[in-house]
């Protein structure tokens, strides 16, 4: 059992990192894992735990703390009857079948090959933040059959490649196929449970050789609660500070940090 002194700097910055994502949660409905993930990665990188596997450190336990925000978000929009469960029971049991192969995939793939995808994958979605319009349209209603079959697994395997929810993939599937916002931000936030939850409990048996303290599998326990502390705490400020700002705004300015941190996790890949 290690010492708690050591560990205080370590909570410190958990603290502030958590702080931050469940301010940016609440300030532009995008899911903390997108910071929680290169956040991570940089604290566990400068405590000397830098090596192949911890990438699926940071994506594990991001998807962990991911279990009990969800919930509280689901929860919180049924109550203002904004959760569309149709849509949440048709598409969350391919959902979790894509989040498990994701576990199997990411098991299997180094520390470059994860931040290069996270990187890559982050760019796509700080381009939409910046540049996508409201009015953009596929279809009126959302996908079923097939087409359903083959896009629910995709988000769910894709979100655990980088460590989130559902949001960042399915609220724009959602308004692109004429969802209102407030809907699709709702209903999404199911999706983090669906993808969150079997990931999760497969990380726990992922073997990782060399971690940080009270790690089990490939979840750190400190990092998990400590986060989920904060973002409790600090995604209520997010939302209240975003009824007296300018979304369009925020997102392009997020978009801009977003694009920032994805540059140099595809730096650091190819170094």
């Amino acid at each position: 059992m290690p010492e708690i002194i050591p560990l205080i700097p370590m909570i410190l910055m958990l603290m502030a990192v958590g702080a931050f994502a469940g301010l940016l949660a609440g300030l532009l409905g995008v899911g903390g894992g997108i910071v929680l993930v290169p956040g991570f990665f940089w604290l566990f990188s400068a405590m000397g735990y830098g090596s192949d596997h911890l990438m699926q450190i940071c994506l594990a336990t991001s998807l962990a703390t991911i279990i009990a925000t969800s919930a509280r978000s689901v929860m919180s929009h049924h109550k203002k009857g904004a959760v569309n469960w149709d849509i949440l029971r048709g598409w969350a049991p391919g959902i979790m079948l894509g989040a498990v192969l994701g576990v199997a995939v990411v098991s299997r793939l180094t520390t470059p090959t994860l931040q290069a995808i996270f990187g890559g994958l982050a760019v796509l979605i700080a381009l939409y933040m910046a540049f996508g319009r409201s009015d953009w349209r596929l279809g009126t209603v959302m996908p079923t059959g097939a087409l359903r079959a083959a896009l629910s697994p995709l988000i769910g395997f894709l979100s655990v490649l980088m460590g989130i929810g559902g949001g960042s993939f399915g609220v724009p599937l959602m308004t692109l196929h004429g969802v209102p916002i407030h809907r699709a931000v709702a209903t999404t936030a199911g999706f983090g449970a669906a993808i969150a939850t079997p990931s999760v409990l497969a990380f726990l048996f992922v073997r990782i050789p060399v971690a940080p303290p009270l790690t089990i599998g490939a979840v750190n326990i400190p990092a998990f609660l400590v986060v989920i502390s904060m973002t409790l705490l600090t995604a209520p400020l997010g939302a209240a500070l975003a009824h007296r700002t300018d979304p369009k705004r925020l997102r392009r300015i997020f978009a801009a940090f977003l694009t920032i941190v994805a540059l140099n996790m595809l730096r650091k890949a190819l170094l």
